[in-house]
């Protein structure tokens, strides 16, 4: 194997550190923030930090209005078609949280009564007429509706602030939205019902709709498929039904037992993933932020619904107290009062791009403050987190598998724990819009470690093969026989693919003009991967490609592969290519941070049947 070195350089800025509350040199890679061994109580964080963050944004929105800019964005021109029921929510959350005797009440009331006139023409769809809702509702419980909302602007809002919108209400089907959208559509009129605004019949057929299709798509394993059916399992598979959950606490009806049940299955999945830095979910679009608040819902409605044990409650809180540090640390921004998913090489998906900014500023806020306050009801309200809870984190398995279908294709996240790190490797890749792109990819993931890049397509860590007639085919969609074994602390993966993905198309096209065998190899601080990819009798392979984007800095050639002197990545080792080392440009950043190094490989004269293998040796980054 043939390298050519090229000096990779990086640096930990001043403000790089900032963002993630760094303060010890030792701290090497900023993307992965601080490790928690004592974390704040988790009601502290929000009221010391997170609430005065709010705070400043509300009051530069009432003095401002439709003139608000945030990070040089000019929000009521960012086209955010959930932006009116974001600002409802967090003004209403404002107003709740302060005396009656203060005097910022009656401003945040008065500011309420003229941004609902002020928006009232503005495009707010779906989920924003939830969240106007859900804040009319608790303004309405506390008996302020009558201070913050006109009465001529209360009978608008009626009429604008409807399910049917999105929901033909004859046949109770969804206008051009995926299934998911039955849980906004039942929450709309549970609330419309709450309010007076309609009788329950609605909510209760909606609901029907919800639980139906949660039921259709999840099948027996309990986690919902992103997908119509053909296999698409990310972080929404595992939170919608808190989300659903969430939605029967806040309207104060009691959830059928298959909810709880659904929901006890994402418990499971996700303590897995707890870490000691408040690090989300791995793999998949909307990660990132999202990645961790997303643990805080499911993991404090299952508390509020008792379906945890005193113990698991504990790490639980634990967890989700590190979750709002981390919120506090890394994402928030100082320099601009804002979230930042999206600057200093951060990057997200085109759903969540920077045009949304204010709205999710609030939207994360609000996940923070429900959450945080369902924990208080619960008696933990300024509690200190267990202090074994590092301790207990020894006790989880080390490799776990978590089926979410088998059969045609089989669909699993294989979880491993090396230490206090920990790797995902999702087998979920179907359906249409994702698949092509890297955070799907049935590959190695790991939090501020191992990662994709959201909307990016280059083949991380995955062969990219390219026929003699130009037709480009990956090995991301159709997994079979996967089987998992765990000896001691090793674990193997394998499965086949009959055919491969054409990629240039939405959806996954099937061809099998190839196929491939795949074996993982996990250990601890080593990863590797071989393939065997076979094509059929006259098919010839032309090129086989692949690249390893990673945070590890000062890449050296070696004669099998590349060192890195720092990052938690200290060598990358390539059997079956050609691989030369890259500097990065703006495609290479994850939702934590830029990509440091890239190495590109490839094989151009490849024989009838293409082995290739790699493997990855891990360091101690803590």
């Amino acid at each position: 194997m043939t390298l050519h070195s090229l000096t990779i350089c990086a640096s930990v800025s001043v403000l790089a550190a900032a963002l993630t509350g760094v303060a010890s040199p030792a701290q090497a890679q900023v993307e992965r923030g601080v490790l928690y061994r004592d974390a704040p109580a988790m009601n502290t964080v929000i009221h010391n930090r997170v609430k005065p963050q709010m705070a400043a944004l509300l009051d530069q929105l009432t003095t401002d209005g439709r003139n608000m800019t945030l990070d040089d964005i000019k929000v009521f021109e960012a086209n955010d078609k959930f932006l009116p029921g974001k600002i409802a929510i967090g003004m209403a959350e404002a107003i709740l949280d302060t005396p009656a005797e203060d005097a910022r009440r009656a401003r945040l009331l008065d500011g309420f009564r003229r941004l609902s006139e002020l928006m009232m023409e503005d495009d707010n769809e779906t989920w924003g007429i939830y969240y106007f809702l859900s804040a009319l509702h608790q303004l309405q419980q506390a008996g302020l509706l009558d201070q913050a909302v006109a009465p001529d602007t209360l009978e608008r809002l009626r009429q604008r602030l409807d399910w049917r919108t999105f929901v033909r209400p004859d046949e109770l089907t969804l206008i051009n939205l995926p299934n998911n959208y039955f849980g906004v559509a039942f929450s709309i009129a549970r609330l419309r019902y709450l309010l007076g605004w309609e009788d329950a019949s609605a909510s209760e057929a909606l609901l029907v709709k919800t639980l139906d299709h949660f039921r259709q798509y999840s099948g027996e394993f309990g986690f919902a498929d992103e997908t119509d059916g053909e296999g698409r399992f990310d972080r929404y598979s595992v939170l919608l039904i808190g989300e659903i959950a969430q939605r029967f606490i806040e309207t104060g009806v009691q959830p059928p037992q298959a909810v709880k049940d659904w929901l006890r299955r994402s418990v499971d999945l996700l303590m897995l993933r707890f870490n000691l830095r408040g690090e989300g979910f791995e793999y998949g679009r909307s990660i990132g932020v999202y990645g961790e608040t997303s643990f805080l819902e499911v993991l404090s409605a299952a508390a509020a619904l008792d379906l945890l044990s005193d113990q698991e409650k504990a790490m639980a809180y634990a967890f989700s107290s590190r979750v709002a540090a981390r919120y506090a640390d890394f994402w928030l921004d100082s320099g601009t009062g804002s979230v930042n998913m999206w600057d200093h090489g951060r990057r997200t998906d085109a759903y969540r791009g920077k045009h949304r900014i204010l709205g999710e500023n609030i939207s994360l806020s609000h996940q923070l403050f429900y959450t945080n306050a369902i924990w208080n009801r619960l008696g933990w309200k300024d509690r200190a987190p267990d202090p074994g809870f590092a301790q207990w984190l020894g006790t989880l398995p080390r490799s776990t598998t978590t089926w979410f279908a088998r059969g045609k294709a089989d669909r699993a996240l294989i979880t491993y724990r090396d230490g206090d790190r920990v790797i995902g490797l999702p087998l979920v890749n179907g359906g249409p819009t994702q698949h092509m792109n890297n955070p799907y990819f049935p590959i190695p993931y790991s939090p501020g470690v191992l990662a994709g890049a959201a909307d990016q397509t280059y083949p991380q860590l995955i062969p990219r093969i390219t026929l003699s007639d130009g037709t480009v085919l990956q090995p991301l969609s159709w997994f079979q026989d996967v089987q998992t074994t765990t000896e001691g602390d090793v674990t193997r993966v394998t499965y086949r693919l009959a055919a491969l993905d054409q990629m240039g198309k939405a959806s996954p096209v099937r061809d099998d003009r190839v196929s491939m065998t795949t074996d993982y190899v996990f250990s601890p601080s080593k990863i590797t991967r071989h393939d065997i990819a076979v094509p059929r009798s006259g098919v010839r392979i032309s090129k086989v490609e692949m690249e390893f984007a990673s945070f590890s800095s000062g890449a050296h050639a070696t004669g099998v592969g590349v060192t890195y002197e720092t990052g938690a990545v200290s060598a990358f080792e390539v059997d079956g290519l050609e691989c030369a080392i890259h500097a990065p440009n703006a495609v290479y950043e994850s939702p934590v941070g830029p990509f440091r190094t890239v190495v590109r490989c490839s094989a151009h004269a490849v024989p009838d049947d293409w082995r290739g293998s790699w493997s990855l040796r891990l360091r101690d980054d803590r």
